[in-house]
This record gives structure tokens, sequence and C-alpha cells, in this order.
């Protein structure tokens, strides 16, 4: 599951590094080395005149100073250099904890990019001491980087488990049930919602499984599991393409790599053979 690796240690403030792993994105995209994904080294970066004060501090990887950043317009860049989507780095042969790291990055970065002035009263900001913080010169309005919590849910009814596919996928695959929180809403208060909602069914017996960042956009993914109580299934055909129960005798979803709570939380529940 990406996880932030163990070894890293944020930082809100930037130290001198000659050789920093420089996460550096345009549109969503991040520049890598082609043939092996790798970063790209401060010659490079140099070179597309990257300007280091859209450079964020964003923490040590062990010994190795990160760094995140953006490009304003998509830079001209040297054969053999590319910018790739996150969602493909996510899922690429990427080192593990440089994934991790990408995904942490990208958001570190967007905060930093739609916070260069204030949101309140419209003057420039600057970065708080000590903290990953924004913090207008005029009115003192402090932001922090957005985080939006997701309840997901795998509702279980005797040897079956509702999954369903939504619509606006990317992947459309069949995955348990997800929705962000109301403002106010607790999450179990959100996945009430969510269910009947989004197929009409209630349930009990919500159980914690795991979590997860996501940075798609800027989630944080909260899975939980449900016992069906009563209800049939109503799609809500805004939200969702269709939805339906997976038992022993059916079959399954592909298995894909465990890089999202949702592939962990089914495979948990995935039947022998299946």
């Amino acid at each position: 599951m990406l996880l932030t690796p163990p070894s890293f240690t944020p930082l809100f403030a930037s130290r001198p590094d000659p050789h920093p792993l420089s996460f550096v994105f345009h549109a969503g995209r991040l520049l890598v080395r082609e043939s092996d994904l790798a970063l790209p080294d401060t010659a490079l970066l140099a070179q597309l005149d990257v300007d280091r004060a859209r450079l964020q501090p964003l923490g040590m990887l062990g010994e190795r100073y990160c760094e995140t950043g953006w490009f304003d317009s998509e830079p001209v860049l040297p054969p053999g250099y590319v910018l790739l989507s996150l969602r493909a780095v996510l899922f690429s042969n990427m080192d593990e904890s440089l994934r991790g790291l990408a995904a942490r990055a990208a958001q570190v970065a967007e905060w930093a990019r739609t916070h260069r002035f204030c949101g309140a009263c419209g003057s420039s900001t600057v970065l708080a001491t000590g903290e990953r913080c924004y913090q207008c010169v005029q009115c003192g309005h402090m932001a922090y980087p957005r985080i939006s919590p997701a309840m997901m849910v795998l509702i279980k009814k005797g040897d079956s488990v509702l999954l369903a596919m939504h619509l606006h996928s990317p992947t459309k695959r069949f995955v348990p049930l997800a929705g962000f929180l109301e403002a106010g809403e607790s999450v179990e208060e959100a996945i009430h919602r969510e269910v009947y909602e989004e197929v009409g069914l209630r349930v009990q017996n919500l159980r914690y499984f795991a979590s997860q960042s996501w940075p798609f956009p800027h989630s944080l993914m909260l899975a939980f599991t449900a016992d069906y109580l009563d209800g049939e299934i109503r799609v809500d055909a805004t939200e969702l393409a269709e939805a339906r129960w997976f038992g022993p005798d059916d079959e399954w979803p592909e298995r894909v790599p465990h890089i999202s709570v949702s592939s962990v939380l089914v495979d948990a529940h995935r039947p022998p053979g299946r």
C-alpha cells in the first residue's frame, strides 16, 4: 500500500544540498527521466530555469534532502525526459519509497502553488516558521495544506460483499463504496449517509480497517467494513454505473497491485481462489 517510507522526516525549512531529491510538477505531472524514472538533478533544473523560490522543503529521506515545486508553464524538456502523470508514477516500477514521497510532494507543491496569495484579502503570503503554513503579510490569515477526509466501506452480507463501479473512476473497476465527508460530519455518519444515498441500503457494526493518504487530489481515505442491515440495492445513477453483491461463486474483479487501501480492503475479504 502506498505509504510514506519510515525513514522519512518532514521538514518545514529549506536546507542547502548539492544533490537533493527534487519532485517538480506541471499540471499534476512529475518530471522524470523516461528510461528509469529518475528525478531531475540540479543541473537539469538550472537548465530549465526552475525558480528556486518555487521549491518547497519536503523533508529528509534518510540523509537525502527532498524538495518539491512546480512549473507555471509546460517546460521544453531535453531528450530523454518526460512529464509523467502522478497516477502513472504510482503504478510504475519507480522505487517504492520515492512513489510514496511523490504522492506527498504533489500535494505540498499544489498547496504552495495555490496559496501564494491570501484567500481572505488577496495580499502576498510568506512561509510561517516551524510549520507547513502560509501566512498573509497583511491580515495574518493562515493557510495549511488541504486534507479532505473520505470514507470507504466494504459492506458484508453473509459470504458476499458489495462492490460498485463509480461513474467518474479512471480505472472503471468494481471497488468499495467511497465518498467525502461533509462539514461537521463524523466518519460513521458519512458512511451511513453515503451508503443510503448511493445504493439505498442501511448498515450496522461499522469496523475500522485502515487509513491512507491519497493524492487525488488531497484525500485521507478512512476504510471500514460494515454489515448489511436492510434494504434493496437502488443505484444513484449520478454517482454509480453499477453496484452488486460478489460471493464465493461469482467471478470477482481482477487483482491489482496493492497501491491503494481499496485493493487491500477487497483482497482481505476475497474468497479463496477468487
